[in-house]
């Protein structure tokens, strides 16, 4: 296991951030009326995910951590519902969705682990 030395080692932040860039490039081939619409929450959810866990991971309490990463998973479950009802509006070309579906898929279990377990070090593959 590689020495954890800043949150931008961890690895669930690293694709927090493939998903906030790909979330980004997914809302930029919607519709122009979506802009202060879905597309800004959408962006909003996305780049949630990553700093939560970036601030948890600069709180060093396990209770703080824990929190932090909670709220990380609970926008990365609003932008999962976002991510369907835009498929479901078919703002996008369906295929275009799928990175989006397993980057999120991915992150949502990396956190659902971290939030699960208890954290005896902080400093985890994650």
């Amino acid at each position: 296991m590689a020495d954890i030395k800043s949150y931008k080692d961890l690895i669930v932040w690293q694709k927090s951030m493939e998903l906030a860039q790909e979330t980004y490039r997914l809302t930029g081939l919607f519709p122009a009326r979506e802009q202060y619409g879905l597309v800004s929450q959408m962006r909003r959810a996305s780049v949630s995910i990553p700093s939560n866990i970036a601030e948890g991971y600069g709180r060093r309490t396990q209770k703080e951590y824990k929190r932090f990463y909670s709220i990380a998973f609970g926008s990365g479950l609003e932008l999962e519902t976002q991510l369907l009802l835009s498929k479901r509006l078919a703002l996008s070309p369906i295929s275009k969705f799928d990175v989006s579906r397993e980057l999120l898929g991915e992150v949502l279990r990396m956190l659902n682990v971290m939030t699960s377990k208890k954290m005896r070090n902080l400093n985890t593959s994650y």
